[in-house]
C-alpha cells in the first residue's frame, strides 16, 4: 500500500477539547460502541445542481439527496453520493465515485480513522498488518474537522480511494482491497446503518 500526498499540506485546526466520546470517531458514527444505534434521516433540502472541486474529475456525476445520521440526538454529518450514469451499487467497486461526508460537528481524525477500521471490518476479513497499515494512511489524512467542513473519498476502481478536505486533495491509499471495504462501510449490505445504505442508494439500480 502506498500513499501519496499534495504538494501543499493540509492545513491543521486545532479544536477545543469536547467531552462528547460518543461523537469522537470515524467519519461514521462518532466514537460510539458498537452497539449503540444511530439514527439516519434524508435531508428535506431540494437536491440541486451544484458541483465540487473534488468530484470534476469524475466526469458528469450526479449527487443523491443528502441523509443526515443522528447518534443519541446529536446530529453528526450529511452523506450524499457522486454517481455517474449506470452505477450499480452491487458492484460499486467498478465504478469511479465519490462519497461525501459534511460534518455538523467537532471531530478529531485520529477518532475517525479508528472507528473506520472497526466499521470496515463488518464489511470483511483483513489482517492486523493491513489494519496498521490503513490506521495510519487514514491518521495522516483525515484532519480534525469541525461543523461545515467535508471530507470526500473517491473510488478509483483497480486503484484504492483518494481522499478530498474541503474541496483540497489530501492523498491516495493506494490499495484497491482498502477503498472497498472502507465504501463498504455504507454501501456493503453488511452495514451497520442498513436504513442509511437504503437512503443513500434509493432510486440508484441495484
Amino acid at each position: 500500500m502506498r500513499m501519496d500526498h499534495p504538494d501543499t499540506p493540509t492545513r491543521a485546526i486545532r479544536l477545543h477539547p469536547w467531552g462528547l466520546q460518543v461523537l469522537g470517531c470515524a467519519l461514521l458514527w462518532g466514537a460510539l460502541a458498537g452497539e449503540v444505534r444511530a439514527q439516519s434521516t434524508t435531508v428535506t433540502s431540494p437536491n440541486a445542481a451544484f458541483s465540487r472541486p473534488e468530484v470534476t474529475g469524475l466526469g458528469g456525476v450526479v449527487p443523491t439527496a443528502p441523509v443526515r445520521l443522528r447518534v443519541w440526538g446529536f446530529e453528526v454529518y450529511d452523506a450524499r453520493l457522486w454517481t455517474p450514469v449506470g452505477f450499480r451499487h452491487g458492484s460499486y467497486t467498478q465504478f469511479p465515485f465519490a462519497l461525501e461526508l459534511q460534518y455538523l460537528r467537532k471531530l478529531e481524525g485520529a477518532a475517525i480513522a479508528s472507528r473506520s477500521i472497526d466499521e470496515m471490518r463488518r464489511v470483511g476479513a483483513f489482517s492486523d498488518a493491513q489494519a496498521q497499515s490503513w490506521l495510519a494512511a487514514m491518521r495522516e489524512l483525515f484532519p480534525d474537522v469541525r461543523q461545515g467542513e467535508r471530507i470526500t473519498g473517491i473510488n478509483l476502481p483497480g486503484v484504492g480511494a483518494e481522499f478530498w478536505v474541503n474541496g483540497q486533495r489530501v492523498g491516495v491509499v493506494k490499495d484497491p482491497a482498502f477503498a472497498r471495504l472502507f465504501f463498504g462501510i455504507w454501501l456493503d449490505e453488511r452495514t451497520s446503518e442498513p436504513k442509511m445504505r437504503a437512503q443513500l442508494l434509493q432510486g440508484l439500480q441495484p
